[in-house]
């Protein structure tokens, strides 16, 4: 991340939850957004697969990210999608909303990965959350939507007992 007061990059101090400029000493604390998402860099090489905008580095937690800031879709990969949603259910203190059935239209879209620019296949995702994502198998990544991570976190635990 690049200082607001005078350009030179920030170094995280994760300590603090804050950003420091060593030129200027500026201490910056960027927020979360409603989505969790905390945009720690505005540059990954990346392209959103939706609308072409540059990936931000994000995180959320502890968990990594990349970050659409046009459209809000995420970019997570598959090692780190398991840890974020068990993260974000324990912290959404059982607030459980019972989202409405996705769309089967949403099935037909097609989007290649940021990454390797192979099409991404697109299914209902196998969890809670009636969502569709879009997945690459070859660079291990999951594509959602703007919402649809909090649809999943906050639908009804699906695991029996």
């Amino acid at each position: 991340m690049d200082c607001p007061n005078c350009g030179a990059s920030m170094l995280l101090d994760k300590a603090t939850d804050s950003w420091s400029c060593s030129y200027c000493k500026t201490v910056y604390y960027s927020e979360r957004n409603e989505d969790w998402v905390r945009v720690v860099s505005q540059t990954s090489g990346l392209a959103c697969p939706l609308c072409a905008v540059p990936l931000a580095q994000a995180e959320i937690g502890e968990n990594k990210l990349f970050y659409c800031t046009r459209c809000r879709g995420s970019l997570i990969p598959v090692e780190a999608f398991v840890f974020l949603l068990e993260d974000l259910r324990a912290k959404q203190g059982g607030e459980w909303v019972i989202s409405r059935p996705a769309d089967p239209k949403e099935l037909r879209r097609s989007i290649r990965c940021p990454r390797c620019g192979r099409q991404m296949d697109t299914h209902f995702y196998g969890g809670p959350g009636n969502v569709v994502i879009d997945d690459c198998a070859a660079c291990e990544l999951n594509w959602l939507d703007k919402g649809e991570l909090a649809r999943i976190v906050r639908a009804p635990e699906w695991r029996t007992l």
